[in-house]
């Protein structure tokens, strides 16, 4: 899709669109966390089974991202946008209307999350395509804050009206936004094929550092929701912080999230290992710090929880900034396979935190998130002896006076 088709005010209306799309999406997807207590009386279900609907919508879009990806791949990216954020709009209007059981909540849910499958795997080529290559990573990080203000406004604001409304009511509002943002790519986004553009294809396919970045994503998360899926009752039962400070407490997770990424988005061309690793290495030190003080001051607790809500979203859109440049073949299909991994983070650490909350306790399953974190560092900063000696041998081919120099070529600086 080329930037020329569009003007600049309706490429950043498109962008707006996209962004206020992504927000509805992570909200969501992560709405449960904070009204497990309420959702849990509600549906007569226990606490653990409220938290699953997390890890089933996880596991959704990590089953289906690439099959799906794969079948629209040639469907004009204005219809598929258009048909996903309708099926937001329903299943969200249902779950709020139609909910009666646990089971009839868990099928919206998995509606819910065949469209956002989609929908991470197309959204950025659509708007990085509206844009000149070099500015890759600035749009990506704008639709990252988009996502990340999920957390500062979308989940503690639905804490807050479900806990004076009903938990009900904040899915009636998340499919009011859904529709708006529907509107308004189906108005402004041209209908042209997915294969046009710059943002169709890597800018430096390189399928061993897609490899590292898939694991990186897919670890760091699972590490992250190991815990994260059990904040509300962390704050209560292990900082003893009163119930009604806990939606200002996730304000605060956010907004440190936004302040990271928007701090790491104008980076990510320039440094785009170091917006990568640093994130992933703060989650680390913040969910063992949680584990290790989270019980002992609540200052430190706070503190922790900013420095967790600064990394999390920077991971995630470091990797997707760089599978757009290391894609081995077209981008969406990369992007759904790093979208499917960050998913099935998202359903392992919650299984994972479910599993292992009876034996080890709320507080435990920050120490397991800290370690799996640890392992996803292990990952991206340790190359395997594959790629060191692939870079030894490249090197040794790319040498003056070697077949593959070229001809060409000015002799390498000393």
């Amino acid at each position: 899709m080329a930037s020329v088709r569009l003007t600049g005010r309706r490429r950043a209306a498109v962008v707006a669109a996209l962004m206020l799309a992504a927000f509805t999406f992570n909200t969501t997807e992560n709405l449960p966390v904070g009204l497990l207590p309420l959702m849990s009386d509600d549906l007569r279900v226990s606490l653990a089974s409220v938290g699953l609907l997390v890890t089933g919508y996880g596991l959704t879009v990590a089953v289906v991202s690439l099959p799906v990806a794969h079948a629209t791949r040639s469907i004009p990216r204005r219809h598929v946008l258009s048909g996903l954020l309708a099926l937001l709009v329903l299943a969200s209007w249902v779950s709020a209307l139609g909910a009666l059981s646990y089971g009839f909540l868990l099928a919206a849910r998995v509606a819910t999350a065949l469209s956002q499958a989609l929908f991470w795997a197309v959204m950025g080529p659509v708007a990085v395509g509206l844009f000149p290559p070099e500015r890759r990573g600035r749009v990506m990080g704008l639709l990252s804050v988009g996502g990340s203000l999920a957390t500062v406004l979308g989940v503690p604001a639905g804490t807050w009206l479900g806990g004076h409304s009903g938990w009900r009511a904040p899915f009636m509002v998340l499919g009011a936004l859904g529709l708006v943002a529907l509107v308004a790519i189906a108005v402004l986004l041209p209908t042209s094929r997915p294969q046009e553009g710059h943002a169709a294809y890597g800018a430096a396919p390189d399928t061993r550092r897609f490899v590292v970045v898939l694991a990186t994503t897919a670890l760091s998360v699972t590490g992250a929701f190991a815990g994260f899926t059990y904040i509300v009752s962390f704050l209560d039962e292990v900082s003893g912080f009163a119930e009604g400070s806990v939606s200002a407490l996730l304000m605060v997770f956010g907004v440190a999230g936004v302040v990271g990424v928007s701090t790491a988005g104008p980076l990510l061309d320039r440094f785009p290992r170091a917006t990568l690793t640093v994130p992933v290495a703060a989650q680390a030190v913040a969910l063992l710090g949680l584990y290790v003080g989270g019980g002992r001051s609540q200052v430190a607790t706070v503190a922790l929880l900013m420095l967790l809500g600064a990394s999390v979203g920077p991971v995630f859109m470091a990797t997707q900034s760089q599978v757009l440049q290391v894609a081995p073949g077209r981008t969406e299909l990369a992007l759904a396979a790093n979208s499917a991994a960050f998913n099935a983070g998202v359903a392992a650490g919650a299984l994972t935190g479910a599993a292992l909350l009876p034996a080890v306790g709320v507080r435990g399953t920050f120490l397991v998130g800290g370690v799996l974190t640890l392992g996803a560092l292990t990952v991206l900063i340790r190359p395997a002896p594959g790629l060191l000696m692939a870079g030894v041998r490249r090197r040794a081919r790319l040498a003056p006076g070697s077949r593959r120099w070229p001809a060409s070529a000015p002799p390498p600086p000393d």
